[in-house]
């Protein structure tokens, strides 16, 4: 029946809680969200079509009513839903996505959180069946891996750095290049970390250009450390100059000072043969570094985690502080943390572990699996698909200005804008997450799971059915 123009709508057909409630989707909501919860959102929907009228537009009897708010029931539930953390496909082409959970685990990492999800073997010893060493296998695979005496892991990277700082250099002078102060993703910045540590800052050097000899002059009796901070989200390009880890490490020997170099993205072996020029971990400790610190998360390719390496009586330190119980990390992290490492040490991890994996791929598999899946796209309704050629990020603040070349697959549709496909296809189920430039939607196979290409066809299916 059409809505009634110039009079205002019989709110008495608005349905009650209980009632909306007793619906299908009241039921689910309740069962999925619990009893209570599931009435305020009742209570807000039905306020909202009281308030606004926007779902009662065509409504005049009750049956219409209660359509029409269960209706918005079911769309805000699923709202909220999707607000939370879940599983999405990464068709972007940005390897280390940071705002869609940074490196994806492997299979075995995986395993080993579902394993560790329950009862572990976390601090006990099952030789002896006695209380046994938190992470003692995790640390002892770091130690072999980078060469160091011994080895420590926090909650992230940004914990390790203020850390280290707040037990070798509160209340003393550390020094830095001017260039490497750095700021990183959520206003992370270096000088900050420094002030809260309780160290003061010596800046030396300039901007593009530090050498051996202003660490040096900069030396005085307040000073506990030298600091050398990997810029791992930008480079200087150019007339650029600064003192290698050796020569850094021989002047703090020289001083009887503290090196201490955050290696940032985690690189655990060398990716050269990827374009990637990162500071490996155990090339660092061989140089002279006393202790470093780099992610777990990024091209490491684990867990969220800060891990510190070093000599021994340094970790040791650490160890004993009261800050490290509260940075320390949780059985979980552990597990697909060891598990991401057993990978390096047998060799296997360019193909073990994914970020590796996506990054070696190259054109050739990618434009193989492209144009099969281009082929599938074709026949949906409306769409059209051709293949380009373009370039992958490696993302996560690692890398910057290193691109990998890829194969896309640009979407345009006969009667829907670019970023409405692109929406579309966020809200579907699962959700896919794309690029869109020039007026069409991209999607990279990079990032996406041999095993993901079947969902993501059905995806983009379901969403333009």
């Amino acid at each position: 029946m059409p809505a009634k123009s110039n009079a205002k709508p019989d709110l008495s057909v608005l349905p009650g809680v209980d009632e909306l409630l007793r619906t299908d989707t009241g039921r689910r909501l309740a069962a999925a969200a619990g009893p209570e919860h599931a009435a305020d959102l009742a209570r807000k929907c039905i306020a909202e079509a009281r308030e606004q009228l926007l779902s009662l537009k065509n409504a005049s009897t009750k049956a219409e009513a209660l359509a029409a708010v269960e209706n918005e029931l079911l769309v805000c539930w699923s709202r909220e839903t999707r607000r939370g953390t879940r599983r999405v496909i990464n068709a972007t082409g940005v390897v280390i996505h940071t705002n869609l959970g940074r490196s994806p685990l492997s299979a075995d990492a995986q395993k080993a959180i579902r394993d560790a999800a329950g009862f572990a073997a976390v601090e006990y010893d099952l030789t002896t069946g006695k209380r046994g060493k938190r992470g003692e296998r995790t640390e002892q695979l770091i130690t072999e891996l980078t060469g160091a005496e011994a080895a420590l892991i926090v909650n992230n990277c940004a914990a390790a750095a203020f850390f280290v700082l707040t037990v070798f250099a509160s209340g003393g002078e550390v020094i830095v290049s001017r260039g490497e102060l750095v700021e990183i993703g959520g206003d992370f910045r270096v000088p900050d970390v420094l002030e809260q540590s309780g160290a003061d800052l010596r800046e030396v050097g300039t901007t593009n250009r530090t050498k051996i000899a202003d660490y040096e002059r900069a030396v005085k009796r307040s000073t506990k450390m030298l600091l050398r901070v990997h810029p791992s989200n930008y480079r200087i390009i150019g007339f650029t100059d600064s003192p290698s880890t050796s020569d850094l490490a021989a002047l703090a020997r020289k001083k009887k000072l503290l090196f201490y170099e955050d290696l940032g993205s985690g690189a655990m072996i060398d990716l050269s043969a990827i374009g990637l020029d990162e500071p490996v971990a155990r090339r660092a400790i061989k140089d002279g570094a006393q202790i470093v610190t780099f992610s777990g998360d990024k091209l490491l390719g684990g867990p969220q985690a800060g891990i510190i390496a070093g000599k021994r009586k340094l970790i040791d330190q650490l160890r004993k502080h009261p800050l490290y119980r509260a940075l320390r990390v949780s059985k979980l992290t552990y597990a697909a943390l060891n598990a991401t490492l057993e990978a390096y040490r047998r060799g296997n991890a360019l193909n073990d572990v994914p970020v590796l994996r996506m990054l070696s791929l190259g054109t050739g598999d990618i434009g193989k699996r492209a144009k099969a899946m281009a082929k599938k796209l074709v026949v949906i309704n409306g769409l059209r698909a051709e293949l380009l050629d373009g370039v992958s990020a490696v993302g996560g603040g690692a890398a910057p200005g290193v691109e990998r070349p890829t194969v896309l697959i640009a979407l345009t549709h006969e009667t829907r804008s670019a970023s409405e496909l692109a929406g579309m296809f966020r809200n579907s189920t699962p959700p896919v997450i794309t690029r869109v430039e020039k007026g069409k939607v991209l999607i990279d196979l990079r990032t996406v799971d041999r095993e993901e290409e079947r969902d993501l066809v059905q995806a983009i299916t379901k969403s333009l059915a």
